[in-house]
C-alpha cells in the first residue's frame, strides 16, 4: 500500500496583510468591498475549458486509486435530508459515519490501526438532538453539520433564519449550513447580502458556518465569483456549491471559479476558506474528481476536513463497493454491504 496521497505545500501565493475581524475560533471577517467584486468578471469559455482539462488530465489505478477514495471518505458530509427523517434513520446514519468502510476491507489493505470516520454528519435541524446524542452514546466524536436559514430556498423571513440557526446551534450542531437569499444575488444587492450574511454569522456563534450559493441559480459565473466573495467577506468558513435540491447542483465549471474565489481571498487576507460541493456527487469516480479539481487549484493542503468536504448521502456505498473489488477481485452483491 502506498503513502496515502496527501501532505502539505508552501510558498503557493501571497499573504498580504489587511485588517480583519476576528469572529470566534478561526473566523475572519472583512469589510464590505464593492470595488473588489465589480473587478469580477469571468471567462464562461475559459472556465468550461479549464473545468475539462481538469477532468481529462488524470488517471489514477489500483492502489493508488484506493487510497484516494479512502481519502475521499474522510471528507464526506454524510447526509440525510428527507421528508420521513426520523430518530431511527439518524442513528443509522450516525452508526455508518462512524465505520464508514467494512472493518475486513480495511485490514486487508493494511490500515486496522487508522480510526477511519466520515467528517461530519448533516441532517436537519429538528434531528440535530438524535444526532449528537447518538454519536455521543457510540462514543463517536465526529460533527453534527445542520442546514438552517429556511433550506433549501431560503425564502423565508430573516428572523426565522435566524432563529433557526440558533435552534441547531442550541441543539449540539457544530457547523450550520445556510442558504444565501438569491433574489440579493440576482439583483446586485451586495451589501444588502453582505450584511445578511454577516448577521448570520454572529448567530453560529462558535459554530463553523457554510454558505451555500445555490449557483444553478444565481444566472451566471461572475455572480457565482461575486456572491463567494462576499460570502467570505462576511466570515463564511466555507462555501458550498449547492443544496442538492435545484435542478442544476454541484458543477466544475462552478467549482473552478468558485476554488479560483477562494485563492484570491487568500491571497489578498491570508486566510483559508473551505469548498464543499454537494448535489449529484454519487459515485467513487466523481468523488476522485472533485479532490483532482481541488488538488490542481488549491493544491494537496486544502484535502483535509477542516477545508474540504464532499456533500452526499449515497457516495459512500460507492466508494466501499470500490475497495471491496480491490480487495476481493469481485463485484460486490447488494448484501455484502449495510446502506451507506
Amino acid at each position: 500500500m502506498p503513502a496515502w496521497p496527501w501532505g502539505s505545500l508552501t510558498g503557493r501565493g501571497l499573504n498580504m496583510t489587511i485588517t480583519t475581524t476576528t469572529l470566534g475560533k478561526g473566523v475572519s471577517q472583512l469589510a464590505f468591498d464593492e470595488g473588489w467584486l465589480e473587478q469580477v468578471h469571468v471567462n464562461l469559455p475559459g472556465a468550461n475549458r479549464r473545468a475539462q482539462e481538469i477532468l481529462a488530465g488524470r488517471s489514477l489505478k489500483k492502489q493508488w486509486q484506493v487510497a484516494w477514495q479512502l481519502r475521499a471518505v474522510t471528507l464526506i458530509d454524510l447526509t440525510t435530508l428527507s421528508g420521513d427523517d426520523g430518530p431511527s434513520n439518524v442513528r443509522r446514519l450516525c452508526c455508518k459515519a462512524k465505520r464508514p468502510v467494512r472493518q475486513d476491507l480495511l485490514d486487508a489493505l493494511g490500515l486496522s490501526h487508522k480510526e477511519l470516520t466520515v467528517a461530519a454528519v448533516c441532517v436537519y435541524p429538528s434531528r440535530v438532538a438524535d444526532a449528537v446524542g447518538t454519536l455521543k452514546s457510540i462514543g463517536c466524536d465526529i460533527p453534527v453539520a445542520s442546514v438552517a436559514t429556511g433550506f433549501p430556498s431560503g425564502q423565508t423571513g430573516l428572523w426565522s433564519r435566524l432563529d433557526e440557526i440558533r435552534q441547531a446551534v442550541a441543539a449540539g450542531a457544530k457547523e450550520i449550513d445556510i442558504v444565501v437569499n438569491r433574489t440579493l444575488v440576482l439583483s446586485a444587492k451586495w451589501n444588502e447580502l453582505y450584511q445578511e450574511l454577516r448577521t448570520c454569522r454572529q448567530a453560529c456563534g462558535e459554530a463553523h458556518m457554510k454558505t451555500i450559493l445555490a449557483v444553478g441559480e444565481l444566472g451566471s459565473l461572475t455572480n457565482v465569483y461575486r456572491a463567494s466573495l462576499v460570502a467570505m467577506m462576511a466570515g463564511s468558513d466555507f462555501i458550498k456549491t449547492s443544496t442538492g435540491k435545484e435542478t442544476v447542483n454541484a458543477t466544475f465549471p462552478a467549482g473552478v471559479v468558485m476554488t479560483r474565489a477562494i485563492w484570491e481571498y487568500y491571497q489578498r487576507t491570508g486566510f483559508k476558506v473551505g469548498f464543499k460541493p454537494a448535489g449529484g456527487i454519487r459515485t467513487a469516480k466523481d468523488a476522485l474528481c472533485w479532490l483532482t479539481l481541488i488538488a490542481e487549484e488549491l493544491g494537496i493542503e486544502w484535502l483535509q476536513p477542516e477545508l474540504f468536504r464532499l456533500g452526499a448521502s449515497s457516495l459512500l456505498l460507492d466508494i466501499e463497493r470500490q475497495i471491496f473489488t480491490h480487495v476481493t477481485g469481485r463485484y460486490a452483491a447488494a448484501q455484502d454491504f449495510a446502506m451507506a
